[in-house]
């Protein structure tokens, strides 16, 4: 893949990527703000608590379900179009969601807003890949998924502000909205992709084949785990272990989101100017920061620190998307849009790992070490695939 085309470029591909960007920022905060208001649905909905943690399984249950399902159906349609119709199913999902009354038709709703989510992201980065050069398409990417992070920073912790104070369904009236805007911003500055005629379900399909693709997958259901696997108990772990008072824990979440930013940034440029080396040293990074936090645990200060460091592990997001591009043929879409799917699969394996190290009697802080263990996992993953891909190629020469 060479510079983009003319009539692939955007006149002001700034201005597409920040359309695109405001998509990934809807869909952030709606995943992430139901965190800071489950006590309020759970009482409105009149359910325990912990209920609505089958809220938040619905929503991942959407991704896994609606990356491939959409990929393969959608094979045909223009880029731009997909997306907007992607945008205005999110907004019917979330706005119905507002509008709930009673818990399971709320779950619901929630798997019918997590179906875009996989396909509107890697549709936007296939999209914003599109219009750089090749050697620029990492940093594209990244500045698509900034929407993503920021969200962590300021999408939630707003909308959570925002649903505390004014009741629980504005949170996910305002995503609606959002999304609505999402459509409208990309109809006016995202270019028209002609439709690929040469697409079919049965080719996208095809991606799930391949083995560099899966292997890529399985780096990313397996590598990326780690991070959820601290941020997921964080704040109780530094609750019990640092002493930390309840009043951090806002801030606990925007220092990780800062770090997520920063680590999309430096880990987009890396990937650009190295890929295949960029990866493994992105999982290396990961194993120790996520290792190191539960030393750092014990300590407010250096654990806080930690906090920002784990969240660094984002890094591995557009390198892995670039990735999936170069390996996943003609079946751009699919591998692009799982990469998200495999990032939830990463979340709930992620969560429920430490949840089991946890509950079998280990310190609130050994998430730190289940991190560790997955991005070694990861690690293992993508060196059995390199020396595969080698081998490949040996046999190849000699033939």
């Amino acid at each position: 893949m060479g510079s983009a085309t003319p009539s692939a470029a955007a006149r002001n591909p700034r201005l597409a990527e920040l359309a695109l960007a405001l998509g990934g920022f809807g869909i952030g905060t709606s995943e992430f703000v139901i965190m800071g208001l489950m006590n309020r649905v759970a009482a409105d909905l009149q359910v325990a608590t912990a209920d609505v943690g089958y809220a938040i399984s619905s929503y991942a249950l959407g991704v896994v379900v609606g990356a491939p399902l959409i990929a393969a159906l959608a094979a045909r349609v223009p880029r731009r179009a997909l997306l907007i119709v992607l945008m205005l199913v999110f907004a019917v999902g979330n706005l119905a969601s507002a509008l709930a009354t009673a818990f399971w038709p709320f779950v619901g709703l929630r798997f019918l807003a997590g179906l875009p989510h996989g396909a509107y992201f890697g549709v936007a980065a296939l999209v914003a890949a599109a219009a750089v050069p090749i050697d620029q398409r990492a940093r594209a990417v990244s500045r698509v998924m900034l929407g993503l992070t920021s969200a962590i920073v300021v999408g939630a912790p707003l909308a959570t502000w925002a649903g505390q104070g004014f009741g629980w369904p504005v949170a996910f009236a305002g995503v609606g909205g959002i999304a609505l805007a999402t459509a409208v911003l990309i109809r006016l500055w995202v270019p028209p992709q002609a439709p690929n005629h040469q697409a079919s379900p049965r080719r996208e399909l095809s991606g799930l084949v391949k083995r560099r693709v899966l292997a890529t997958l399985g780096v990313a259901s397996i590598g990326f785990g780690g991070m959820f696997a601290v941020f997921s108990y964080v704040v109780p772990t530094l609750s019990a272990q640092a002493g930390m008072a309840e009043s951090v824990g806002p801030w606990v979440l925007a220092i990780f989101g800062i770090g997520t930013i920063l680590g999309n940034l430096v880990g987009a440029r890396a990937a650009d100017k190295h890929l295949m080396r960029a990866i493994p040293c992105i999982l290396g990074w990961c194993l120790l920061v996520q290792g190191g936090f539960f030393f750092a645990a014990n300590h407010l200060v250096s654990g806080l620190l930690f906090v920002g460091l784990v969240g660094t592990s984002m890094a591995l997001g557009p390198a892995l998307q670039t990735r999936l591009m170069d390996v996943a043929g003609d079946a751009q879409t699919m591998a692009a849009s799982m990469n998200h799917a495999a990032f939830n699969c990463a979340n709930a394996l992620g969560a429920w790992l430490a949840a089991v190290v946890i509950k079998a009697g280990a310190e609130w802080s050994a998430s730190g070490l289940v991190g560790a263990g997955l991005a070694l996992g990861g690690l293992l993953v993508f060196a059995a695939d390199r020396r595969l891909e080698r081998r490949a190629r040996l046999r190849a020469a000699a033939a």
